[in-house]
């Protein structure tokens, strides 16, 4: 179903953990957190835009067997055996995931320890500060603009129906391409399995006990994926972080959110662009996409507007809230649809600068952050998608002129 290319760099492997999984509170606007949660894979389904969200899949509890170890390596005995954890583990994920017993451990018993995982899962000893300015600057770049435009040319039919079907704009769908693979440069060479079983019981911050709880559920849906036959869990590449594909899906959101969007009868998130692309527009939606409304609120914010910030990655304040602190309506603004859903404040800080520049970000703004949990990421890609619409815009009117 995946084939291996080249391994993801560091500076965008760790976006879609965020964005696949569930949960977290508050967030830091430069931060790779991970968070990639996420039974069946749902079909395409026909969604009008008047609908504003969908009702997610029930989560499937995390398992409470199994635990992370940092410093040790491998995960079977001398005798060739899963160590007695792990085994505990592979009881509680057949028992739940109605998963044969011996698939389950024939699959962990494969498991290798990938050393590369762990030292770049390990956490820097230096504090890297916060610059929005450069982050910005390392997605809305020539490079993706000019690969996002002839993406956008080769897939025109494909963005436009599902944009048509979604209510998601093709732009944004594009810029997320861009900003996790560079439209498949680089997705990834991690075997799946090694990365997940390795972060989910090696983590190596032993102070961060959610993290390879995550990465155990993850390595539950990976099996689960498996055993429906929905990927190959023997041999799927991914980035360091278990992600895959064109727009690096954690196995939890391929279960959950992912679309045959080529009606092939199966999901192929490496070498269907079409999957790809609805696949995309589908978790956006069941994570609060409204159809027709701006990322970003034409909202003039009030003069110390840090108060309002709350954090997190869903919107909290209502626009009586926002008016009651000093916030007025731009004189740009074009629709006022968004008075109607809560809004959220959001800070992108450049400490080299010592700025910080502030936003009132919708409910489409927050759903791209359960894609990947900084402000910083969501921005970009928004403002990916800007500059993405205004070339293809501008090369139309050449085309025509």
């Amino acid at each position: 179903m995946f084939r291996p290319i080249r391994v993801l760099k560091f500076g965008a492997v760790l976006y879609l953990i965020t964005g696949c999984a569930s949960g977290g509170t508050a967030h830091d606007s430069n931060r790779t957190d991970a968070s990639a949660t996420n039974a069946a894979v749902h079909a395409t389904a026909t969604i009008t835009k008047t609908e504003s969200r969908f009702t997610a899949p029930a989560a499937t509890p995390s398992i409470q067997a199994g635990s992370s170890t940092p410093g040790m390596s491998g995960f079977t005995q001398d005798n060739g055996q899963l160590k007695p954890d792990i085994q505990a583990y592979a009881n509680e994920v057949a028992r739940t995931r109605n998963i044969p017993q011996r698939e389950l451990e024939a699959l962990l018993r494969n498991a290798q320890y990938n050393t590369t995982a762990v030292r770049l899962m390990t956490p820097s000893k230096t504090r890297i500060r916060r610059s929005w300015v450069t982050y910005r600057e390392r997605f809305v770049e020539p490079v993706r603009l000019k690969a996002g435009v002839e993406f956008w040319q080769q897939h025109a039919k494909q963005l436009s129906q599902t944009e048509r079907q979604y209510g998601v704009p093709a732009s944004v769908i594009v810029a997320i391409i861009g900003v996790e693979t560079i439209f498949g440069r680089y997705t990834g060479d991690f075997r799946v399995l090694d990365a997940l079983t390795t972060l989910g019981f090696r983590y190596p911050d032993a102070s961060r006990p959610e993290r390879s709880q995550l990465f155990r559920d993850q390595l539950a849906d990976l099996a689960q994926l498996h055993h429906e036959k929905k990927l190959d869990a023997y041999t799927v590449t991914g980035s360091f972080a278990g992600a895959m594909g064109l727009p690096q899906f954690m196995p939890g959101s391929l279960l959950r959110y992912a679309v045959d969007g080529d009606g092939d009868g199966r999901i192929d998130l490496l070498d269907s662009p079409a999957d790809a692309i609805t696949s995309v527009a589908s978790f956006l939606r069941y994570h609060g996409w409204v159809p027709g409304l701006p990322i970003f609120a034409p909202v003039q914010l009030p003069a110390q507007p840090q108060k309002l910030v709350a954090g997190g990655i869903d919107p909290t304040l209502n626009w009586q809230t926002l008016v009651e602190n000093g916030a007025t309506i731009r004189s740009d603004a074009k629709t006022m649809a968004w008075k109607d859903h809560k809004l959220g404040v959001i800070d992108l800080v450049d400490e080299p600068r010592n700025t910080v520049e502030y936003r009132t970000g919708t409910p489409n703004f927050f759903a791209i952050t359960h894609y990947n949990r900084s402000y910083f990421y969501a921005t970009a890609v928004t403002e990916l998608a800007e500059a993405l619409a205004k070339r293809m815009t501008r090369d139309q009117e050449r085309q025509t002129n």
